[in-house]
């Protein structure tokens, strides 16, 4: 199988992760549920693994980074636990559902103020829309630094000085980018990050985590167990301990800070040069085959891609005529054993603004283990099946 889905979950990863699972299931306890031998090897595994995360992302301490099951457990937190009734909140068209869902709820249960920065026919985003939007006594403002369609990427240091002019924290979902993307909380401004563990950052799934700068006010959704301060009648207000309740996922968090120290010893700029080679051949030979639609703002001249002239994600979403999106996503993996994914992608409103809404799109997401020839056989794939043409029509 040729695996081009990473934007939906890592499939291949660095040994030492599998490894580091195995390892913690075998000899380790529950973090802060004990002082023996394994449950302090699992406190210290833990520990490791914020360590490893803080530096990887930027933050401004490691304590301030909280464990959650996944991004979307992630950016719930964050949403439900700083959104107040009839406060006003700005997103944008590129937010998966795990944002958009819980901004409707608030928006139908608790009369918040909603309002969406739209994007263009190509997927891009004006900051000047997002000025005029960002009114002051805005409360958040969420965006996602990379489209999970297009692989478009946002400037989110500009969009941290807007959201902190209005007097607004700035949430980023970092679904896509953490561990793929060059990134720094504390140089970007960003109030709140949420990434998930089992994408580009190589962890197993469920596990992901926020990260909350100093002075954002964070209330927790959960409140349970925490392992300290138990004669609280509440959540501690130290963290990690205030967003962290009930006992963590040590296991996969083993499996997760293993994958970080992975990323740090290759480094996070040498992955995104890597994902932005096979980008410039995919779209290139892409540019060659009749039928086909790129989504996005890709730039003609492919040089521009280098990360400074212009800088994009490793996903590429299109569309092949006479091929159904879904069909074409399903001959390719039965006739070429190559893995995509078709349908909308949990982006509604991304698919709206770029007219898919009703045929969806295929997209093709590459990670740090694929190839240029797997790129090339994607590309022979789509050549055949342009020949061929699909059964509808529709494009």
């Amino acid at each position: 199988m040729i695996y081009l889905n990473c934007a939906a979950t890592s499939y291949d990863r660095p040994p030492c992760v599998a490894q580091a699972v195995a390892e913690a299931m075998a000899g380790l306890g529950s973090s802060g549920r004990g002082a023996g031998s394994a449950e302090l090897g699992a406190a210290r595994v833990v520990a490791r693994a914020r360590d490893a995360l803080a530096q990887l992302m930027g933050a401004p301490a490691s304590e301030r980074v909280v464990f959650c099951a996944n991004a979307t457990h992630a950016l719930n937190m964050a949403i439900l636990g700083c959104v107040r009734p009839g406060d006003s909140v700005v997103a944008t068209d590129w937010d998966h559902n795990s944002v958009l869902r819980p901004l409707y709820g608030l928006q139908r249960s608790q009369g918040v103020r909603l309002s969406f920065w739209g994007a263009d026919k190509r997927g891009r985003l004006d900051l000047e829309d997002l000025e005029r939007l960002c009114v002051p006594g805005t409360r958040l403002v969420v965006v996602t630094h990379g489209s999970n369609l297009t692989g478009n990427l946002l400037d989110v240091a500009a969009c941290a000085q807007i959201a902190h002019a209005a007097g607004a924290w700035l949430l980023v979902d970092c679904a896509q980018t953490a561990g793929a993307v060059p990134f720094s909380m504390k140089e970007t401004g960003a109030d709140l990050v949420a990434f998930t563990g089992h994408k580009a950052l190589l962890g197993p799934q469920g596990t992901g985590g926020l990260i909350v700068a100093p002075g954002v006010e964070v209330e927790p959704v959960l409140t349970g167990g925490t392992g300290v301060a138990s004669g609280l009648p509440h959540q501690p207000d130290a963290y990690p301990e205030h967003l962290e309740a009930g006992t963590l996922n040590g296991h996969g968090i083993a499996g997760l800070g293993a994958a970080a120290r992975w990323l740090l010893e290759r480094g996070v700029e040498a992955v995104h040069r890597h994902d932005l080679g096979l980008v410039r051949r995919f779209v290139g030979g892409l540019r060659t085959l009749e039928g086909v639609t790129v989504y996005g703002d890709v730039p003609w001249d492919l040089g521009q891609l280098d990360g400074v002239a212009c800088d994009h994600g490793a996903t590429v979403a299109l569309n092949l005529a006479g091929w159904d999106s879904s069909e074409a996503a399903d001959e390719l993996e039965q006739s070429f054993g190559i893995a995509v994914r078709a349908g909308l992608h949990c982006a509604p409103r991304m698919h709206q603004a770029l007219g898919t809404a009703r045929t969806g799109a295929v997209r093709f997401s590459f990670g740090a283990f694929t190839t240029p020839e797997d790129v090339d056989r994607a590309l022979e794939a789509l050549a055949a099946m342009a020949a061929e043409g699909g059964a509808d029509g529709t494009d």
